[in-house]
């Protein structure tokens, strides 16, 4: 397995305003600026699939492999030859606020190709997405936020 990329932000917002932010996979483009759109199939839970097209890209398929809400929430998406996974890590900090750490890596017989495609893009981008989305769930008022 290869660590493509990993990001942090530390927010005001409450876990349960990222995972909600999450859940609602039709809204990742306002924050996510590599995706046109993402569609999922079912509830936000844990086997869900679903398609996502990265913008330039050609659809994916993935999968959310684990979702412990307010905690974790894993999402992989399968490559020819490859799996790419994104795994969000929130902890509650002692404001009531969060710490969210991504990190993305890639496995599979060809992931030294997808890594060589798709690597400094997701390195470049993983970041400043990530603040992007802490701005996005900030900007719900507080009596929203559980």
């Amino acid at each position: 397995m290869k660590t493509l990329a990993e990001a942090h932000v530390v927010s005001t917002a409450p876990p349960s305003a990222f995972f909600e932010r999450w859940a609602d996979v039709a809204t990742w483009p306002e924050w996510d600026a590599d995706t046109e759109w993402v569609r999922l199939d079912g509830p936000f839970a844990a086997g869900s699939t679903g398609q996502l097209k990265p913008k330039g890209g050609p659809k994916v398929s993935f999968v959310i492999e684990r979702l412990d809400l307010e905690r974790e929430f894993v999402d992989v998406s399968g490559l020819l030859g490859a799996r790419l996974t994104f795994r969000h890590l929130v902890e509650r900090q002692a404001n009531g606020g969060s710490r969210v750490d991504v990190e993305v890596t890639i496995d599979g017989p060809l992931a030294w190709a997808w890594a060589k495609i798709l690597g400094k893009g997701i390195a470049e981008s993983l970041e400043p997405n990530l603040h992007r989305l802490a701005a996005v769930v900030e900007r719900v008022p507080t009596e929203l936020q559980k």
